[in-house]
């Protein structure tokens, strides 16, 4: 079930996006994903993984220990795609809501 701020922000997406699509990620296996559970951010490739970074404050109905979880699998992938992230640990991203103090760049 998509919360209104999820709906808020699909409609910002162009239709012609290169995200992914619904069919892609149903066969994308679960472990590709930050939370696996709740099939949420992908970490594909690097673009997906800065993505994760960024929107890991909006995930909601999670545990702190599938946050903890989650945290492990993007660093595991960022060491992979060769992303450079800035935040020590996933609590520093929850801080005042936003996830402006973690960019993730490119090496």
């Amino acid at each position: 079930m998509a919360t209104a701020r999820q709906k808020a922000a699909a409609r910002r997406i162009p239709r012609g996006s290169r995200g992914l699509s619904t069919q892609q990620k149903d066969r994308m296996p679960r472990t590709v994903f930050a939370f696996p559970k709740e099939r949420k951010e992908p970490l594909n490739d690097a673009r997906h993984v800065r993505n994760a970074v960024a929107r890991f404050d909006q995930v909601e109905g999670v545990t702190d220990q599938e946050r903890e979880a989650a945290w492990r699998r993007i660093r595991a992938a960022a060491r992979r795609f060769g992303v450079h992230i800035e935040a020590r640990g996933w609590r520093s991203l929850m801080k005042g809501g936003k996830a402006r103090h973690a960019r993730a760049r490119r090496r």
